[in-house]
């Protein structure tokens, strides 16, 4: 039993078709695989592949380019609806939409062709990082390092951490240090598009340099890999500084910094999904689970775990999609992207141990789809930046608003 939410009114009636489209998927390719794929932590490589038949992989992306060229709060509505099914799922196409995005906005017009009909249509895919072994949120202690060296070329040497589709990925956007002697550091930081080769741990050749050591092992997000990235000596070409060289060198802080709004929107819309179908779940085994004569959903203490669990979600929703909004819109949404990544977060959390407890010990076993979730969702409370940090951004921004 799917307990879909309620489609807005507020939906164009392009947006209703894609989403009934791409929930059907999830419910028929996505929700009964995912536990195959997940106790096996495998890439869900046939999934991935219809993915790319129904250009899910090029939604953001102009027409021009061979893309849908559809809108953040449309692609926030397929987060969710891939979330429902498989948070993994949304994140294999996550760094990919970030990359884009970063491209479409900041890229000049010799990388958006060389790139984007390619990113389109899921032939190449793009990963982005930031991490490092040694730092998360503090963008600004970012240690990897590039060097311009007699060719022209830039080496870069470092270590980055935590990059999803760190290995299947054929481009990285990767931020580092190229003016170490920046009065202030994040002045001296450049996005380069590092390429590789896809599924190589060992690169070698032209990208001779990067090595992509075996995936992290975690409690959740399974499926899609999640791994460190070692430059050592990598050449790359001035002409893959994001915007170009003259125009992008030094630049990559703010870029990045844009490029995560849209970011804590997607893991904002992955709060909801997950929340939706915690819910989902709830709905369905309180109805079925029966204690003293009556269904447990008759009881009082699960119908107000239920009404509590609804309104995160709704609330979550409306926060979501205010902020893909307002970036449409072309406002600056770093108050709003950060509200909606903690609410929407947070209450991915809440519904999911609301649905775990009214399951009871049936929520610990592997054969419940609860058990899932309740690894993967605490991963939406530290990406794209910790609930911590989003009230840091939050008050900060609230406070430049209403100086007085």
């Amino acid at each position: 039993m799917a307990v879909a939410a309620e489609p807005s009114s507020d939906m164009t009636d392009e947006q209703r078709a894609i989403i009934e489209m791409v929930h059907q998927f999830v419910d028929e390719q996505i929700l009964p695989n995912a536990e195959h794929y997940d106790h096996e932590d495998s890439f869900p490589t046939p999934i991935v592949d219809q993915m790319k038949e129904l250009g899910l992989f090029g939604v953001t992306i102009p027409e021009e380019f061979g893309g849908m060229g559809l809108d953040l709060s449309t692609y926030a509505m397929i987060v969710e609806e891939l979330s429902r099914g498989w948070i993994s799922i949304s994140g294999v196409i996550n760094t990919h939409f970030i990359g884009s995005y970063l491209l479409m906005k900041f890229g000049n017009e010799e990388q958006k062709q060389k790139y984007l009909p390619r990113m389109s249509t899921g032939e190449i895919r793009a990963a982005f990082s930031l991490s490092e072994p040694e730092l998360g949120s503090d963008v600004q202690a970012i240690k990897t390092s590039a060097k311009k060296v007699d060719d022209g070329a830039y080496e870069i040497n470092g270590q980055k951490m935590w990059v999803t589709n760190g290995l299947r990925s054929d481009l990285v956007f990767v931020l580092v240090r190229t003016d170490p002697a920046a009065e202030k550091a994040y002045k001296g930081m450049t996005c380069f598009i590092a390429e590789k080769e896809a599924g190589v741990g060992e690169n070698s050749g032209p990208y001779a340099g990067l090595t992509v050591p075996p995936q992290l092992r975690k409690m959740g997000y399974k499926g899609v890999e999640s791994t460190e990235l070692v430059f050592d000596g990598y050449r790359c070409p001035a002409e893959n500084i994001l915007g170009g060289e003259e125009a992008g060198l030094n630049k990559g802080f703010p870029q990045m910094m844009d490029a995560l709004e849209v970011g804590r929107v997607n893991v904002a819309a992955r709060g909801v999904g997950i929340a939706q179908r915690a819910l989902e779940l709830a709905l369905r085994y309180s109805q079925e689970r029966r204690t003293f004569g009556k269904p447990i959903c008759e009881h009082q203490a699960i119908q107000f775990k239920l009404a509590d669990m609804a309104t995160q979600v709704d609330a979550a929703r409306l926060l979501t999609q205010r902020a893909a909004r307002l970036k449409d819109a072309g406002a600056r949404s770093e108050l709003e992207a950060g509200m909606a990544k903690l609410f929407a977060s947070e209450a991915g959390r809440f519904c999911v141990e609301e649905s775990f407890r009214i399951h009871g010990g049936y929520g610990y076993s592997k054969e419940y789809e609860i058990e899932r979730l309740y690894r993967d969702a605490p991963l939406l409370l530290i990406g794209e930046g910790t609930s911590e940090i989003q009230r840091m951004v939050i008050g900060r921004k609230l406070l430049q608003r209403h100086k007085i």
